[in-house]
């Protein structure tokens, strides 16, 4: 997924805008997750995010910081993130392998079930069926707004903001490829949450990338990227 592709960050926009309309038909039912409590009844839904909004500008000024130490610089970026414990593999033919489970290059959310045994195989981390958080990626040039968009999230799941555990971007990635799915049309309260969370994290790390792409390339060249069609240099 091309970070500056307008269609997808309007798909974002909309499907949250949409679960927020099938959350308002649910009444006297409530959800919570580490950082935020949702209260819902039959006149008004109450959602408590004091500290996941606290958070989520806690992780922009952060990553701001980083970015302004090391720049756009994803080798740079990668040292970090190893040095904070998450595993970074780059082989060959990774693009064409996670294609096969339906991921791409960058950061990789933990993964459960034969998809996680696959990931688990196809970088020497031996046989399970649950993978943990690793970045994934070929050897080569690495686009630097398309990575940058990848570390935030990285950054952002690091932090313990919402939407990142394994059924939400699960979610987040069936609404990105069809958001008519038959998978999405009945959720429950919990699961339609989760994909809300996990559809702010993505907007959040989108804004970020393009606000400082604006700052740096202008506005002209940012336009000219998000009108682009395809993944990122790798």
């Amino acid at each position: 997924m091309n970070i500056f592709q307008k269609i997808i960050y309007a798909i974002l926009a909309r499907k949250e805008k949409s679960l927020k309309i099938r959350l308002d038909k649910h009444f006297k039912r409530s959800s919570q997750n580490s950082t935020s409590k949702t209260v819902m009844s039959s006149t008004a839904t109450l959602t408590l995010t004091s500290e996941t909004l606290k958070n989520a500008q806690l992780v922009k000024e952060n990553v701001a910081a980083i970015v302004k130490k090391y720049g756009i610089n994803p080798l740079e970026l990668l040292e970090f993130i190893k040095s904070k414990g998450t595993p970074i593999y780059r082989p060959l033919n990774a693009d064409k392998f996670l294609s096969l489970i339906g991921e791409e290059e960058g950061f990789i959310v933990e993964q459960h079930g034969v998809d996680a045994l696959l990931l688990n195989i196809f970088t020497g981390r031996g046989i399970s069926f649950k993978s943990v958080p690793m970045f994934v990626m070929r050897e080569g040039n690495i686009d630097p707004y398309y990575f940058l968009h990848h570390f935030y999230r990285w950054y952002a799941m690091k932090y313990s903001l919402p939407g990142f555990d394994y059924k939400a971007q699960k979610l987040l990635k069936i609404s990105l490829k069809n958001s008519n799915d038959k998978r999405l049309k009945n959720l429950n309260l919990d699961d339609m949450l989760a994909l809300k969370e996990a559809i702010a994290r993505d907007n959040e790390a989108s804004d970020f990338v393009i606000g400082l792409a604006k700052h740096k390339d202008g506005s002209k060249q940012v336009l000219k990227k998000m009108q682009q069609d395809g993944g990122a240099n790798i």
